[in-house]
């Protein structure tokens, strides 16, 4: 499916997530699949596959959507509340992050609730390992210059 707005595919999510995350639900709401939309500049989170199902916006969650955050802290992990400006200065301050290693530790040991957390109902690994590459080039940049 692609996004009514932003015209950007993206993927489903469960209905557990959009009924954890969204501040309000309308009374009868039908029971139809909904997807996340990850692109930053479109304000729509979820949309349904079925038109006469409501849209949820960043307003609509109770929680900020980090990849459309554009002010710090960022959210990147929502069962252990890291965040962008989190992984960036233990980066700053050691020149590594253990994030990813102490989430995949919770992770193991059965700690997460990604799919009732976290805006795409997905395990945040991926994207903090994203973040933690991204600013140790940052960090190695600087150190360069």
């Amino acid at each position: 499916m692609t996004c009514p707005v932003s015209s950007r595919r993206s993927k489903q999510v469960d209905l557990l997530t959009v009924r954890s995350l969204v501040r309000q639900l309308p009374l009868g709401m039908p029971p139809t699949a909904y997807y996340f939309c990850d692109d930053p500049a479109c304000d729509i989170v979820y949309f349904p596959s079925n038109s006469e199902a409501p849209i949820f916006r960043r307003s609509d969650l109770m929680v900020r959507v980090g990849v459309k955050e554009t002010q710090e802290p960022t959210p990147v992990c929502y069962c252990f509340g890291f965040s962008r400006q989190d992984i960036w200065e233990e980066i700053r301050k050691t020149g590594k992050s253990t994030a990813a290693g102490r989430i995949a530790t919770e992770v193991n040991a059965g700690n997460c609730a990604c799919e009732v957390k976290n805006p795409s109902g997905n395990c945040c690994l991926g994207n903090v390992h994203g973040v933690v590459k991204q600013f140790e080039r940052q960090r190695s940049l600087e150190e360069d210059s």
